[in-house]
């Protein structure tokens, strides 16, 4: 591609990418932000800013799903399009016009959220133009330096203040490999002594030929931990040895680990697949096995369509399987947090049936069931489980069910389906229905920075410059 290019050429394509990226992200976000602009203004009713589903997260489920990004993700760059638009807009064109990375931005519109005084806003848009196309190549934390300057010499009351480390405490998981799982975190330090010390308690009640290392007991400890259990099972060969069957039972936490019939019994050594974590090997798999319950899955092709509106056991066990997460374009909230949905209403005669059923969470459960009409969501299923989703602005995308990219006899087609669908189905006074917000999405954000300045002026009044 660039064979012909001298080193001073390769050099300058370097620097016209960097450009033309910085304009392409800007395009994005801008373009995000006007979309939600323009459906705002749009939607003339007011009493849907109180819906826990309300304008902005309807307008988020179309960004992500156009972007193939999550509603979270979505939502970010819509927030994102609309500072610049609206609070930033020297700012918003010196990104447009590839002279600020999207970092440096994300910085601005951050530390400059609290400033509510249009002027003062105004002069600190002018000033960061002026700046931010120097500032490429600094840190994250100079950035913020330099845009808290500004604010502070502005809006003393605006300037962002890092909570406390108390409020940071948190952990983690991510897969790894080969079916093993890294977790971090951060407790409160007495929280983490007690915890230190009782994995060591319970590694030290194993017998001295347990063959496991001391790192290895205590991570199994943990295990043992939350499994609600008191003791950690030793691994000895001795039947005599006290620790080695001791509280033994399982715990009270489910979770489902899919796999061949073939894998289970020991005729293959296709790995399993833990939902979230990615495959775990056929022997591990055994060994779950042969301490868990086996529930054996139904094929497509077995399962019929049920008179009632609530599937059967064996019927959700399949969609749950077969989904495995929200089947909304660009969600991917895990099964058990989803609910089991008619792709075609019950109450329209849509069958109960793995043709008709799909996994939604529960957002975009109530996005699809209020959010309805001429003006919103559509979707049909195949046979296969796909489904084609169509958005209120008319744009086409298709979902696969996750199980089956895993395991493809869960994505067989079912029997075909002849539906004898009603006409219409009613939507006058559906919206009263729809979950609330104690308060509106603009006043939680007013109410926000109000207790946020409150916050500063108060340790100013208490402290005031010089400090």
């Amino acid at each position: 591609m660039f064979e012909n290019m001298d080193e001073a050429g390769l050099l300058g394509e370097m620097s016209c990418a960097r450009r033309d990226e910085r304009v392409a992200v800007a395009r994005r976000l801008l373009a995000a932000g006007r979309l939600c602009q323009l459906r705002m203004a749009g939607l003339g009713a007011e009493d849907r800013f109180q819906w826990c589903v309300d304008n902005w997260e309807a307008v988020a489920a179309e960004v992500g799903a156009e972007l193939g990004v999550s509603r979270g993700r979505a939502s970010s760059e819509m927030n994102y399009g609309v500072e610049l638009l609206e609070r930033l807009p020297r700012l918003a064109a010196a990104f447009a016009a590839g002279e600020v990375d999207f970092r440096v931005i994300a910085v601005a519109v951050f530390r400059t959220g609290l400033i509510s005084d249009g002027d003062t806003l105004a002069g600190i848009d002018a000033s960061l133009a002026a700046g931010a196309p120097r500032w490429n190549a600094l840190s994250r934390a100079r950035v913020a330096e330099l845009v808290d300057w500004r604010v502070r010499n502005a809006d003393p009351a605006a300037v962002r203040v890092a909570r406390g480390v108390d409020a940071d405490r948190r952990v983690g998981f991510g897969p790894t490999r080969d079916g093993m799982t890294e977790f971090w975190g951060s407790l409160r330090a007495p929280d983490a002594v007690v915890l230190d010390r009782r994995l060591d308690q319970l590694a030290a009640a194993v017998c001295r030929t347990d063959p496991r290392t001391r790192a290895q007991q205590r991570a199994d400890a943990l295990v043992a931990l939350s499994a609600g259990r008191a003791v950690l099972n030793c691994e000895c060969d001795s039947a005599d040895c006290p620790a080695r069957d001791a509280d033994a039972g399982p715990g009270q936490i489910v979770i489902h680990l899919l796999a061949e019939a073939g894998t289970v019994a020991g005729d293959s050594d296709a790995p399993g697949y833990l939902p979230g974590h990615g495959a775990i090997p056929a022997e591990a798999v055994r060994d779950y096995a042969s301490r868990a319950r086996l529930r054996p899955l139904a094929r497509a092709g077995e399962l019929r369509a049920e008179s009632h509106y609530r599937p059967s056991v064996a019927l959700a066990a399949f969609i749950r399987a077969r989904d495995l997460s929200c089947r909304f374009p660009g969600c991917d909230k895990p099964a058990e947090v989803c609910d089991i949905d008619h792709t075609i209403p019950h109450s329209l005669g849509g069958p109960t049936h793995p043709g008709n059923l799909a996994l939604l969470c529960r957002l975009h459960h109530l996005l699809k069931t209020f959010w309805t009409g001429e003006n919103g969501w559509q979707e049909k299923q195949f046979s296969d489980g796909v489904i084609l989703w169509t958005s209120p602005s008319g744009r086409l995308y298709t979902t696969t069910p996750d199980g089956a990219l895993f395991f493809p006899q869960l994505g067989e087609p079912t029997e075909r389906l002849d539906i004898a669908i009603a006409e219409t189905e009613p939507t006058r006074g559906r919206g009263l229905l729809m979950p609330t917000r104690r308060r509106s999405r603009a006043s939680e954000r007013m109410t926000r920075i109000a207790w946020e300045r409150g916050i500063n002026e108060k340790r100013w009044a208490a402290d005031p410059p010089p400090f």
